[in-house]
């Protein structure tokens, strides 16, 4: 698909300087860019859904858990 964006000249530059330098067409270097911001924008979610778990409970283990974890470090360790 085709679109037409508007961006400062000098990210213009620098991206057209990044694509000749990896040998990349301008195209793949914004697609690639766009899937990362939108992977990390994603990575952002599920941080932001984790927070709110354990802010929510404390993030405190059950403590038979505490204390199963404390064997098993023992037997191993």
């Amino acid at each position: 698909m085709k679109v037409a964006v508007s961006i400062p000249d000098p990210l213009f530059q620098a991206a057209e300087d990044l694509a000749r330098r990896q040998r990349r067409s301008r195209s793949d270097l914004y697609a690639r860019a766009l899937e990362h911001l939108l992977a990390q924008e994603g990575d952002d979610e599920v941080t932001a859904r984790l927070d709110a778990v354990y802010t929510t409970d404390g993030g405190a283990l059950d403590p038979g858990l505490v204390i199963a974890q404390a064997h098993a470090l023992r037997r191993d360790g």
